[in-house]
């Protein structure tokens, strides 16, 4: 990669009240009118379930299993964000990195949590936006939507970006454009199918790269019994003391390692999709909360596992950026085949990311037209169910990495990257500020319908997650390469605000002629 963060490590570490709603069914999908808001369907025989009486009685289908939810769960906390960018969190802390994963890692848990409690008392696709939009109000729910939205725009854009890069491990004339564009269309089609299809796909990618994890790890582990305390690396040989040997834990101090949260949250990105597969799967009561409970030991196992692993048999500080660390730790350490199989699992990662975000932009387009908060262009399923307009909407705007990728191969990826942690905290942010409204205004009630799946430590625990996403929002703005995204967020704002009101403008003229035409002559 032409793009690191080399000159800047050294640089940086040098120097409420709510009103009540009417809440839907939590076994069904939501209808707009239920919601007390307005929406762009409203006065059109009925909205979108009129629309969809009309076509032969299509709805999103509830497709996917335990199985698949479980593994769902599992692959989306593991990505490019383990397989290629921890190269860069590596680079900013050395091994004080696994402490910044430990930190995120309980963070991320916690949003979880508040997600899942949602989710499990309500059940609906497009879960953020939803949730917003019925607890708090209008705009936090056309924010949240089109914020989620556009986070797995860009998260979609770093996986193909990096396809290209994997690709040319084994050919390394194809040009990384054209890799791009292949696996967006291969995606695009998939998606445009029936959800169990999607579920199946995600099932065996995530499948394989939990077993690839579990069988680097244990590869590790044997050549750290076998080497360590001496071998043929010399100094550099396998064992605990390259944990600290190549400049202590802390190579550049406590910063150092703050700074590295940066990209240690951008991995994390893709384990709150749990929640959008609750308006599809067969059994989100039972399902979601298992999934949700694991994060955590998911996140000890597969990222500090795996990176405690990697710098034990290999020195933090000859890390690099020309590919996976993971292929290239196993080439430099003379297992080729290793590598190659490597390469060929990370490949399917970045894939397997790509076709979540696919699956989840198309669903929160279709939530958001079922508000009123997008065109209800997006609202029409085909004969499989599923939101084919949203999936050809938003793969469009993903191809915007295609063209990038072709005029600047393999320098987008961390511009990339610190756009989409940007907008991964607002909507990080967004869920915890959303969850304080659900349980003021559900407790008000004296709800039941949580399940018994509640989130710990509300409302104080809300509070200190919001405090540490401001952190890494601060954080954001001691690195060049990713301060520009900080300074764009209000700047997209901005943009979310005005399209909010150009919809409500719209909104009040469609009121006002629809009155008109009801006045007697």
């Amino acid at each position: 990669m032409a793009v690191v963060f080399g000159p800047t490590i050294g640089a940086a570490v040098r120097r409420v009240k709510t009103r009540a709603r009417l809440v839907p069914r939590a076994d069904c999908l939501y209808s707009p009118g239920t919601l007390g808001h307005k929406t762009a369907l409203d006065g059109k025989e009925g909205g979108v379930e009129q629309d969809q009486k009309r076509e032969s009685g299509r709805k999103l289908q509830r497709g996917l299993k335990n199985r698949h939810i479980q593994m769902i769960a599992l692959g989306g906390a593991i990505g490019t964000g383990l397989f290629y960018g921890s190269a860069a969190s590596i680079s900013l802390a050395g091994p004080s990195v696994l402490l910044a994963y430990l930190l995120g890692g309980a963070v991320i848990w916690l949003i979880m949590r508040m997600m899942g409690e949602m989710a499990v008392a309500e059940p609906v696709s497009g879960a953020f936006s939803h949730f917003a939009y019925t607890y708090w109000g209008e705009f936090p729910g056309f924010l949240s939507g089109w914020n989620y939205w556009f986070l797995y725009v860009a998260v979609s854009m770093t996986e193909l970006s990096v396809v290209g890069i994997y690709v040319n491990y084994w050919l390394p004339d194809f040009p990384q454009w054209l890799t791009a564009f292949l696996v967006l269309a291969g995606v695009t089609a998939v998606n445009l199918i029936q959800v169990k299809l999607y579920g199946e796909l995600e099932f065996w990618f995530a499948l394989i790269k939990v077993a690839a994890v579990l069988g680097m790890i244990g590869l590790g582990v044997a050549l750290i019994v076998l080497n360590a305390g001496g071998g043929p690396g010399g100094a550099d040989a396998p064992g605990f003391a390259n944990l600290w040997r190549h400049g202590g834990f802390f190579p550049h101090g406590v910063w150092g390692m703050l700074l590295s949260l940066v990209l240690v949250m951008f991995s994390f990105g893709g384990t709150e999709l749990i929640a959008v597969t609750a308006g599809e799967a067969d059994n989100p009561k039972k399902s979601l909360p298992k999934a949700i409970r694991l994060v955590l030991r998911r996140i000890l196992l597969f990222y500090i596992g795996a990176l405690a692993v990697m710098m034990i048999i290999y020195p933090w500080n000859k890390v690099g950026m020309d590919g996976s660390p993971f292929v290239l730790i196993f080439s430099g350490l003379g297992i080729p085949a290793a590598a190659g199989i490597l390469n060929l699992v990370v490949l399917s990662a970045a894939v397997s990311v790509y076709n979540s975000g696919a699956y989840s932009n198309a669903r929160m387009l279709y939530s958001l037209a079922l508000q009123g908060n997008a065109p209800a262009f997006f609202a029409k399923l085909n004969r499989h169910g599923a939101p084919y307009r949203g999936t050809l909407f938003s793969s469009l705007c993903t191809a915007i990495i295609v063209l990038l990728n072709w005029l600047f191969p393999g320098k987008v990826f961390l511009y990339v990257v610190s756009i989409a942690t940007a907008a991964a905290l607002l909507t990080w942010g967004m869920i915890a500020l959303t969850h304080l409204r659900f349980r003021r205004i559900r407790d008000a009630r004296a709800s039941s319908g949580d399940g018994g799946f509640r989130a710990p430590g509300c409302p104080w625990l809300n509070y200190a997650c919001l405090a540490f996403l401001a952190l890494v929002l601060a954080l954001m703005t001691q690195l060049d390469d990713t301060r520009p995204a900080v300074l764009l967020l209000p700047l997209w704002l901005g943009v979310l605000y005005t399209g909010f009101r150009l919809k409500k403008t719209r909104e009040k003229r469609r009121d006002a002629a629809r009155d008109a035409e009801a006045r007697p002559r």
